[in-house]
């Protein structure tokens, strides 16, 4: 029976390369699989999955409008051996996106494998984590670890010296120039003083 998962960690955890091995696995036994990135993660090119280890993948893109039951739907009489979904950058999804792939698992009967972040850099959830947080049978941290050595779960903004960012729009698109995962404890410390190198500290 298909289900809908959210692989979800801090930053620089390794979300895509996991995502890029499953897909892998599923293509290595000849089934097939399709891939979305969200249109606003151009870091590496329109339309490509890049992991952080070199690893990479076509992918189909997606906004806010895009309708994934009609489009996985369609998919279907084309690809004979449509295994799995997988969806990178999940945070970015709507609400409505999830409620839609949770029709693409129950009508369609085809796995959906979310990774994204689960909190932005002031610790509230995306509006696609939150969604799938509450609708996804199966929910997996994939783990990474702080500067200090405990495990990290946040996400914080920086900018070009390294100093924490507390205000600014909740979407902004970067890599380890602008993030640095760290525990909670540090998370909060950081909050009454953001003119620190978080990433030294």
């Amino acid at each position: 029976m298909a289900k809908l998962f959210f692989y979800y960690s801090a930053m620089n955890a390794g979300k895509t390369t996991t995502l890029l091995q499953s897909s892998y696995n599923y293509r290595e036994r000849e089934m097939e699989t399709l891939l979305y990135i969200p249109a606003i993660d151009t870091r590496f090119g329109s339309g490509r999955v890049v992991s952080r280890i070199g690893l990479a993948s076509e992918a189909i893109i997606f906004d806010r409008g895009f309708d994934f039951f009609k489009e996985i739907s369609n998919q279907t009489h084309i690809l004979s051996k449509l295994a799995c979904v997988l969806i990178d950058e999940a945070q970015f999804l709507t609400k409505q996106q999830v409620k839609d792939l949770c029709r693409v698992v129950d009508q369609l009967d085809i796995p959906v494998l979310c990774y994204g972040l689960r909190t932005d850099f002031l610790g509230e959830t995306f509006e696609g984590s939150h969604a799938l947080l509450a609708l996804a049978e199966n929910i997996i941290e994939i783990k990474t670890i702080c500067h200090c050595g405990r495990k990290a779960t946040m996400n914080a903004r920086i900018d070009t010296r390294g100093n924490r960012v507390v205000e600014g729009a909740q979407i902004e698109i970067g890599g380890n120039e602008r993030y640095v995962a760290l525990c909670r404890k540090h998370f909060w410390d950081y909050e009454d003083e953001p003119a620190i190198d978080v990433r030294a500290a």
